[in-house]
């Protein structure tokens, strides 16, 4: 059987339409939340790739409709490069041309092999549609997730973190969750012709909103009191050697200003290493969080030696009376950001060109403990780790598997200074909402200009400070245990449900050949 499709406008203009559409993706993210133009956007790309003459000119409508994702998406990288890093403006705008061009190529790859396979299995549309494509597009996400350490911003699925589709994430992760839009996208591209999977997609939202509705963990402890520290400290001056006292005492006055069980700070609120702080800096804080009974998480980076630094937080404690005083609490980030935090193999003369500071750091250990705040266990991340759910996952995992303490809190320290008043703010909350969905816990976001917010296990956002303002956000958290498929799982049963998708679909084509040469 063949299939014939209408026609379709010239190439050219094909190639228009699909990077503006991949343009207006940035509407179903954060903070315009309007998912459904994801599944419309997606349905059209689906719907001209079983249209499409080649391979070729599939690839090339999948790597024009993720250019225009890339780009409306994350254009505000400039902000970084130009505003902040002193790049000058065409080589900030051409190296974030060139950014979106790089991460296009996923999607491009993916679009292609879906024509390749579509000839060469001669896929139905319902199969195209269905399996096919769904399955390759979550393989090419995860694949952007984690080849050359990753840049999974804005991944299909994190436009869902308050969809239907957001009870899938404690079972299939953020991948996983992508993967089903896409799926509902292909049974939007089959419309008006085929009706039946309409009614199939309505189910899969339907399932989606019951199984937000299941508890996977539970109230864990006593709830404990939390300040969340937003210095709003300007990047332009954050580093400056003339403004570092000023920061200093803005952090040691905000830290000071009342007593709570956790007091976090954002990523670097100390700007310099602890050697070149004032000598009683660290042990008055020390004293406050011994006198005021508080815990107090501090962003600050560290040096080992010689050519030793981490990107880190340290955690001082209160200790009873008849104890000795026990060293600070150590995290260490170990998922570092290209160019911002270490320099990839050549790339050194791209990263002279800026003024970063603090630019080459160490990683820190894969696994590492959480920081015991009273009946509570808080798991720091650092700014970019949370966009790694899987290596969250793998940590709440390991101590489960060990039978060390398991993380009830997870805590992310930002600093999202470096892209002014942007969309990036309101998108890695939405990044954070996202690990709240799959771990089932509690996310608290302590940040220098936002956004500085405290996250439900079912991803809501409980209070938030508003952008770009000096405060503290104060509140009673509660802390979560239990375990999640997710956390069990991370990425696997994603995964293995795509690769026997598309296992299912070359046997049904090897059938399908058979079959006819038996007439």
């Amino acid at each position: 059987m063949s299939f014939r499709f209408t026609s379709l406008p010239k190439f050219p203009l094909l190639l228009t339409l699909a990077t503006l559409t991949g343009g207006a993706n940035a509407f179903a993210f954060a903070p315009f939340g309007l998912w459904p133009i994801q599944l419309l956007t997606l349905a059209l790309l689906i719907w001209c790739l079983a249209r499409v003459a080649s391979v070729k000119q599939g690839a090339l409508l999948g790597w024009a409709y993720a250019v225009g994702w890339a780009l409306g998406g994350v254009s505000w990288i400039y902000i970084s490069l130009h505003d902040y890093g002193g790049m000058p403006a065409w080589i900030a705008a051409l190296a974030v041309a060139l950014m979106a061009v790089a991460v296009a190529l996923y999607a491009s790859l993916a679009a292609g092999l879906t024509v390749w396979l579509r000839q060469r299995w001669a896929a139905s549309p319902l199969l195209l549609a269905l399996v096919i494509f769904p399955a390759i597009w979550c393989l090419s996400e995860w694949l952007r997730g984690w080849l050359f350490t990753g840049f999974p911003w804005l991944i299909s699925g994190y436009a869902h973190s308050a969809s239907p589709l957001a009870g899938f994430a404690p079972l299939l992760g953020v991948y996983g969750v992508g993967a089903l839009s896409a799926l509902i996208a292909g049974c939007l591209a089959l419309l008006p012709r085929y009706k039946l999977p309409t009614a199939a997609a309505l189910l899969v939202l339907l399932a989606g909103l019951g199984l937000h509705g299941i508890d996977w963990t539970a109230p864990s402890g006593r709830p404990i009191s939390v300040r969340l520290l937003q210095g709003n400290v300007p990047q332009e001056i954050k580093f400056d050697l003339t403004h570092i006292n000023d920061s200093l005492r803005l952090y040691y006055d905000m830290i000071t200003a009342a007593p709570a069980d956790l007091i976090a700070t954002p990523e670097s609120a100390v700007p310099v290493f602890q050697t070149q702080l004032p000598r009683d800096y660290l042990p008055a804080l020390s004293n406050f969080a011994q006198q005021s009974g508080s815990h107090i998480g501090l962003g600050i980076p560290l040096a080992d030696g010689r050519d030793r630094y981490t990107n880190s937080m340290i955690g001082l404690a209160p200790h009873a009376a008849n104890d000795s005083p026990q060293p600070p609490y150590r995290y260490d980030k170990q998922h570092l950001l290209p160019f911002g935090e270490f320099i990839p193999f050549g790339f050194r003369w791209f990263v002279d060109l800026m003024n970063i500071p603090l630019g080459d750091f160490n990683r820190g250990p894969k696994l590492q403990s959480p920081f015991a705040v009273k009946d509570q266990w808080v798991l720091p991340n650092i700014c970019y780790e949370d966009l790694f759910g899987e290596e969250i996952a793998a940590q709440l995992a390991a101590a489960q598997a060990t039978g060390k303490p398991v993380p009830t809190l997870l805590l992310n320290m930002s600093n999202l200074g470096w892209f002014g008043n942007t969309i990036a703010l309101p998108q890695h909350l939405q990044v954070s909402q996202m690990r709240a969905l799959e771990t089932g816990r509690p996310m608290l976001r302590a940040t220098n200009t936002g956004a500085t917010a405290v996250i439900d296990p079912h991803g809501r956002v409980l209070e938030q400070l508003p952008p770009l303002t000096q405060a503290t956000l104060a509140i009673s958290v509660q802390g979560y245990s239990g375990t999640t498929p997710y956390i069990v799982l991370g990425n696997r049963l994603t995964l293995g449900l795509a690769l026997l998708m598309l296992a299912g679909a070359w046997l049904w084509s090897r059938k399908r050949r058979a079959d006819m040469a038996d007439r």
